[in-house]
């Protein structure tokens, strides 16, 4: 995927001529995701990817992870205390401690379209 496919993918194809001090850190967080989903890679680890995220920019968001692991077959884990994404997954661990307190398999998942927080 081209870098400027990849910036279009979370909302900033326009943006693309702009240097990182003329963006905001939300925008800059997008960035890294289109950089991670720009090199195609086999395993995406994403810690907080909406953390400082509007609810709408944080669904673009989450629609680009979810395209490239639909798309690409990209094994894509979701780190986050938003149990809200958990609807959108496959399978969801609850961690305490540094241990997996739960897990459980989704029967039926969410498109990030459909997650309301």
């Amino acid at each position: 995927m081209s870098p400027e496919e990849a910036l279009d993918m979370v909302g900033l194809g326009a943006r693309m001529d702009h240097f990182p001090s003329q963006l905001s850190g939300g925008e800059q967080q997008r960035v890294a995701i289109a950089r991670a989903i720009a090199k195609r890679p086999e395993v995406l680890l994403c810690d907080e990817p909406t953390g400082a995220l509007d609810v709408t920019t944080g669904i673009t968001v989450l629609e680009a992870v979810e395209h490239i692991n639909r798309e690409l077959g990209t094994l894509t884990v979701i780190i986050t205390h938003n149990a809200v994404m958990a609807e959108m997954s496959d399978r969801v661990l609850y961690l305490s401690d540094g241990k997996i307190v739960k897990a459980h398999r989704n029967p039926t998942r969410l498109a990030a379209s459909q997650l309301k927080w």
